[in-house]
């Protein structure tokens, strides 16, 4: 019998170069190679708390899409879905070394990569309902429309067999047409999931509410089940049918880089809801992880394992 598996993702990775000195892009000459994509960062920070994880995409037939192969294999994520396209490349981008902690500057070479070929074909049924758990984010249904058909056929096959789905919007909106497709597309998205991570910024964009209260009433309207709001150094807002409120965020003395602060506190949700955690516990593991993923440079290299976790947890219960 094939092996369960506790979720599920899709999307794109890409080999990321990432400047190891500080300045322009241009004028950059030492870079650290690394592999990124929000879903795979994802996929990667729920295998090392030892939750059973299969990443579902395409990669080039080239040095990059080796790269991400070895990196599955390593952080010990099923492969099985993933294909290697003989025709076209695996993405690449380059991302700044910040010093003050702001936001880095990247460049995405992604434009025709293998990924942005995946499709309704890429849905294997009988791989994806050995999943308890289906997450998603807004940068899959960016790239072309037929990952966008993929993105919803996923969703709607996954609530049919009745898994729970999360959606984290992950906004990119020099990959939309318009704000306004954008705004649509993954509002209708988010309806098909049961729980629904927007930041305070994203949610404002998407839905033209301003406070966290109204952007979560938008999405709970809409069927999602529980709506967190992302509120950086406030921590994170929560609502569902029982209960709302803010769990305080996890103090940071100083941010090094805050690219994968996301995706590290979806591990930290998803894996905590997965194991049966109250919502408040699912949303303090999420604000402790998301709070190494921006102390450390790279998208995945603050992801702890599950021992760390342990550690934490008994230290902040006794």
């Amino acid at each position: 019998m094939p092996t369960p598996l506790d979720v599920v993702t899709i999307g794109e990775a890409m080999a990321l170069f990432a400047a190891s000195e500080s300045g322009p892009l241009a004028n950059v000459s030492r870079f650290v190679k690394r592999a990124a994509g929000a879903e795979l960062n994802v996929a990667i920070g729920l295998s090392r708390l030892g939750h059973k994880v299969g990443w579902v995409s395409r990669v080039g037939n080239d040095s990059f899409g080796q790269f991400v192969l070895d990196t599955l294999s390593a952080e010990g994520i099923d492969a099985t879905c993933v294909e290697v396209d003989p025709s076209r490349p695996t993405g690449m981008m380059l991302k700044t070394k910040s010093d003050d902690g702001s936001d880095p500057k990247t460049e995405y070479f992604r434009r025709g990569s293998a990924a942005s070929a995946l499709s309704v074909s890429d849905f294997v049924p009988s791989y994806f309902t050995r999943a308890r758990h289906l997450h998603l984010t807004g940068i899959n249904p960016a790239l072309s429309s037929e990952t966008r058909a993929l993105s919803f056929h996923a969703a709607r096959e996954m609530r049919a067999a009745g898994k729970t789905i999360s959606f984290d919007p992950n906004l990119r909106p020099a990959l939309w047409a318009s704000r306004a497709e954008m705004a649509d597309t993954l509002n209708d998205l988010a309806s098909h999931a049961d729980i629904v991570m927007p930041g305070l910024g994203e949610g404002a964009i998407l839905t033209g509410k301003e406070s966290p209260e109204d952007i979560a009433a938008f999405y709970l309207d809409r069927g999602a089940k529980l709506v967190i709001i992302k509120l950086g150094e406030r921590g994170a807002y929560f609502q569902n049918a029982e209960d709302a409120g803010v769990v305080p965020a996890c103090p940071v003395s100083r941010v090094v880089d805050t690219v994968g602060a996301g995706d590290g506190f979806a591990v930290g949700v998803i894996s905590a809801l997965l194991e049966r955690r109250s919502v408040t516990k699912a949303i303090a593991r999420g604000n402790w992880i998301g709070s190494l993923a921006i102390q450390v440079i790279g998208d995945s290299e603050g992801l702890p394992s599950r021992a760390k976790l342990e550690q934490h947890e008994a230290a902040t219960q006794a």
